[in-house]
């Protein structure tokens, strides 16, 4: 899968222009401007995951941790989301990119991996070790943690789908994390709510995604 972008922060300018007449103050079409806010110093939620956090297939602005940016700005939440999903990403992966995680001082991790390795087979107890570790130098740091859970189709055997599934129940048990049981509910599975690939969401699929993390997350804003 292609590597996408991580969601950068901007800063919009604006320019205040005033009438040089001698009119009145109240005739005038004076225009001031408000500068816009910097997210800067505003606490970092950091969206940690695979193509399914980077938004494969879609526009930067429709990928999840965009739209959970939306969410938390009309709710009145000012804190500010990163994007820090890599397309094709590993639990493996994922782990040798922990310290670039914590180098970001976020407020919370929102997790998800695993996806990958399962759709290669790789076994459940690898899987497993490499979240653990990656929970646990969260852990470390003071960072709450909420896990995304994932599925895997039958076809990859049952046994194998069922202790995939048991492995994210496992992990928040034991280290007493927020937990989305599956992070695709109600969007796997529905053609229109996924690109061609069947894989990745839509736009609108993103949208429910976007509603049940930020459900998860509230308790912890």
């Amino acid at each position: 899968m292609r590597r996408c972008f991580f969601w950068l922060p901007f800063l919009v300018i604006c320019f205040a222009c005033q009438s040089n007449d001698s009119r009145p103050a109240e005739s005038s079409r004076e225009e001031r401007s408000v500068p816009a806010r910097s997210r800067d110093l505003d606490p970092a939620i950091v969206a940690f995951g695979d193509s399914l956090t980077a938004g494969f297939g879609l526009r930067q602005e429709q990928s999840y941790p965009a739209q959970l940016q939306a969410l938390l700005d009309d709710a009145g939440h000012p804190y500010r989301v990163i994007n820090a999903g890599i397309n094709g990403e590993t639990s493996a992966q994922g782990l040798s990119r922990v310290p670039s995680i914590i180098d970001q001082n976020p407020h919370l991790v929102i997790l998800e991996l695993g996806a990958n390795d399962g759709l290669r087979g790789i076994p459940i107890s690898s899987i497993q070790q490499n979240l653990e570790t990656i929970i646990k130098r969260l852990k470390a740091r003071s960072i709450p943690v909420v896990l995304a859970g994932m599925r895997l189709p039958p076809n990859y055997g049952l046994d194998y789908a069922e202790q995939f599934r048991q492995m994210y129940l496992d992990l928040a048990k034991k280290y007493d994390l927020t937990l989305i049981p599956f992070f695709l509910d109600q969007v796997a599975g529905h053609p229109e709510l996924n690109l061609e690939d069947g894989i990745h969401p839509t736009a609108e699929g993103y949208r429910i995604v976007t509603r049940a993390v930020f459900e998860a997350i509230k308790p912890l804003l």
